[in-house]
């Protein structure tokens, strides 16, 4: 086998009060990666406008890993199809870096289990995030409702139940060359013991309502007191998209991993479209136009 390619979905992470914890796979947008085998070195190929230089690029950082990692002498070339929109709390190096680390385990026959793949898929993160964060990669890695334990990476996998559907809002702004990074600095350093009670219960409920299958539960459970406030005045009309998504049926609405996406949580049994809807009127009024994706929870990257 001298080429493969595979495709991984795009990831919310935190589902609010999961910060850096919680990741869910999305059927909204994918990536698509090939390896093939060359001669010698790491060379890129791409249409979009992403860093060509391996060392500066999700995927390419994914290969130099695995290639040091597994003693793989060949040279490989990364040809890179982008999907999910970059910059925007969808997962998209996370997406990048998922589809690369499940290509190179499929071409050269390593036979990796999860963990080992998540690893190697989050050294990717640091071409954007500037450090490795295990939320988003293990979403698309795995597919589904993740729990990421860290020291030592240990994730958990949950089924999604089948009714649960999302109402992602992808505002359309210019977002910060290095978002994360912005978003990550309005974190509060220090936070009361209340706040992290408040949190921390509504957290685990939303663990219980993945693991009863009971949607109502998780999207009643979407609230955070912590992150949410600090990162709502980065994105414009945060807080009527919110209330009018609620409003209009929906179980619980958060900012979608770093933002400045939304995202609503509700059953196919809601009206999606008028959810949909209220999301854009809410953007709207801050003057800001916004793409809507109605969607149900994804399985992991694949080879195609």
């Amino acid at each position: 086998m001298n080429s493969i390619t595979a495709k991984a979905p795009s990831s919310t992470a935190n589902l609010g009060p999961g910060f850096d914890v919680f990741g869910l796979a999305l059927d909204a947008f994918y990536d698509t990666v090939t390896l093939t085998r060359q001669k010698n070195g790491i060379s890129i190929i791409t249409g979009d406008s992403i860093p060509v230089s391996p060392s500066k690029n999700t995927a390419g950082l994914v290969v130099q890993y695995m290639k040091k990692k597994f003693k793989i002498k060949s040279g490989i070339q990364i040809k890179i199809k982008k999907g999910v929109p970059a910059g925007f709390g969808m997962g998209s190096s996370a997406a990048s870096a998922a589809a690369t680390a499940i290509a190179f385990d499929r071409l050269f026959g390593l036979k990796l289990d999860g963990n080992t793949l998540v690893e190697c898929a989050g050294v990717g993160e640091r071409a954007s995030a500037g450090s490795i964060h295990y939320d988003n990669v293990s979403a698309s890695v795995l597919g589904g409702f993740v729990i990421v334990r860290t020291k030592p990476l240990d994730v958990l996998k949950v089924l999604p139940p089948s009714d649960l559907r999302l109402v992602v809002a992808v505002p359309k702004m210019v977002v910060p060359a290095k978002k994360t990074q912005v978003s990550r600095s309005v974190v509060p350093k220090q936070i009361a013991l209340a706040d992290s009670v408040v949190n921390l219960s509504n957290a685990a409920a939303i663990v219980a309502g993945f693991v009863s299958k009971d949607s109502e539960l998780i999207g009643r459970s979407i609230q955070d007191i912590i992150v949410e406030p600090a990162r709502a005045h980065l994105i414009p009309g945060f807080n009527s998209v919110k209330k009018n998504a609620l409003r209009a049926g929906a179980l619980g609405v958060t900012i979608s991993g770093a933002g400045p996406s939304v995202i609503s949580f509700a059953t196919k049994k809601a009206n999606l479209a008028k959810i949909s809807s209220a999301m854009k009127k809410g953007f709207a009024s801050a003057k800001t136009d916004c793409t809507v994706v109605i969607c149900k929870p994804s399985g992991g990257a694949k080879t195609i």
